[in-house]
């Protein structure tokens, strides 16, 4: 397999994701408390023997750029994992989309020389043997082999469809219907593309030159080059991700795979990692997911002082570098480099690295992004009216959101990062979710702005108040 060439798309904005895709993309997302999203499909293809990799970024890319080349470098002769910016190599234009994204750097396919070319997503969260559903490619002859996966048909109108034949032929394929077709035999379910590809290098050269041709196309995979293959009867396969093995797991192992694309299915996916027994094994010595090896020292439940009891922690997930004194942390992922102060409780949250909980705050089914200070005192998450008028994120079944960087005092508005600030400004669906009264904290000064139609209006400047610490935010994202 080593003559397949590796391509990540990782160029996707997420905007289901709101606040958390503001400053990054969506592969770029922290995910159970030391990994990037991109980091698993990286981690396939490196533990599945692929060592030439292109990861194409567009969107937001600063954050994902610089933990791509800190952390997944390979040193082999001929080995490498490089990222490719949006160049406008075919015009002033950037990319337009899926397939688009592959035609303006097919220069790199053709300098690899490489038989077959695999085109996966970076922005979902599985383990796969990638070698297993290239040998079934191979073995197929398949022009195209796509991996497939049912998933509820309640929730399989966010992605392509797929019919197939007895021998995995794919007959029809429907990208993003609204009424999906279930599967023939098992009402409910619905066979859906994992936009996991694999090419032979002549037909994906072929169809991506005649596409990139076309003003009226989507230059999407899944709406214009699928649907192209099977318009012209070419060998396009579904590879059955059920059938997928993962080394040093039972062969009766379910296979993991999760679309993290709304708050809802990111904050439910970090939770079930907490289960005794996770879909989605982490401790696998045999499949490693590989990510930032950081310098931070173990972390810490300790007492507070003289006078105070134990950290009380169950049924959570603690990264290197916390410190829980005191406090108790329930059902949570807690991310690196955080403090949870003396008698704070944190239960059913996902809180990302450089948070700070104060004392005697009651944090519960949260999201805190990076760098959040919640100040003594404060609570979130026991009065959903009061979330709903304090917080400029609260999703429909109660998840609270805070964003980079902010800073929440126990009482008042929260005050967000001003570069944070900035960029919701330029979001007309985020900048919607705000309430009126949000401050916005930049440098010493801080600015109460109001939502006021498609951009911020500032009516207000106030002073610095000595006794209130916007939080450090460190220049990652």
């Amino acid at each position: 397999m080593k003559d397949t060439l590796v391509m990540i798309m990782a160029g996707g904005k997420g905007s289901r994701l709101g606040p958390l895709t503001v400053h990054r993309s969506k592969p770029g997302v922290p995910f159970a408390g030391r990994y990037r999203i991109i980091d698993f499909v990286l981690s396939n293809f490196v533990n599945s023997g692929y060592r030439r990799i292109y990861v194409l970024t567009q969107y937001m890319s600063s954050s994902l750029i610089k933990h791509l080349s800190r952390n997944w470098r390979l040193s082999g002769f001929g080995e490498y994992i490089e990222v490719v910016p949006a160049q406008m190599r075919m015009g002033e234009f950037w990319y337009r989309g899926t397939a688009d994204a592959v035609y303006q750097n097919l220069n790199l396919v053709r300098d690899a020389r490489a038989s077959h070319v695999a085109v996966f997503g970076g922005d979902h969260v599985y383990k796969m043997a990638v070698d297993q559903m290239d040998m079934f490619h191979r073995e197929h002859q398949a022009d195209l082999t796509v991996a497939a996966f049912p998933v509820p048909t309640a929730e399989a109108s966010a992605f392509g469809i797929i019919d197939v034949d007895a021998q995995g032929h794919i007959i029809g394929f429907v990208e993003k219907p609204k009424n999906p077709p279930e599967m023939p035999g098992r009402p409910g379910w619905s066979l859906v593309s994992m936009g996991n590809y694999i090419f032979r290098r002549e037909v994906l050269e072929r169809v991506l030159v005649d596409d990139g041709g076309k003003p009226a196309s989507r230059h999407d995979f899944g709406r214009d080059i699928i649907p192209r293959l099977l318009a012209e009867r070419a060998r396009v396969y579904a590879y059955d991700f059920a059938t997928n093995r993962i080394p040093g797991e039972p062969e009766d192992a379910v296979p993991y795979w999760r679309d993290v694309g709304t708050i809802e299915s990111y904050f439910v996916s970090n939770m079930e990692l907490r289960a005794r027994v996770p879909a989605l094994d982490l401790y696998n010595r045999q499949w490693r997911i590989r990510s930032a090896q950081r310098d931070y020292p173990p972390a810490r439940f300790v007492r507070a002082g003289e006078g105070f009891g134990p950290a009380e922690v169950d049924d959570s997930l603690i990264c290197e570098g916390s410190i829980i004194a005191s406090a108790a942390v329930h059902k949570t992922m807690l991310s690196y480099d955080c403090f949870i102060h003396a008698g704070a409780e944190v239960s059913d949250s996902v809180i990302l690295s450089g948070c700070d909980i104060g004392r005697g705050a009651r944090i519960r089914h949260v999201i805190l992004d990076k760098n959040c200070k919640i100040e003594p005192g404060c609570v979130i998450g026991e009065d959903l009216a009061a979330d709903r008028e304090r917080f400029p994120f609260v999703t429909d079944s109660g998840i609270v959101v805070v964003p980079k960087g902010t800073l929440v005092p126990a009482k008042g508005p929260c005050v967000l990062a001003n570069d944070v600030a900035e960029l919701i400004g330029n979001e007309p669906e985020l900048l919607a979710q705000l309430r009126p009264g949000t401050f916005v904290v930049s440098g010493q000064n801080r600015h109460s702005y109001e939502s006021a139609g498609p951009r911020f209006k500032k009516f207000s400047s106030l002073s610095t108040d000595p006794n209130v610490d916007p939080g450090g935010v460190d220049s990652g994202s």
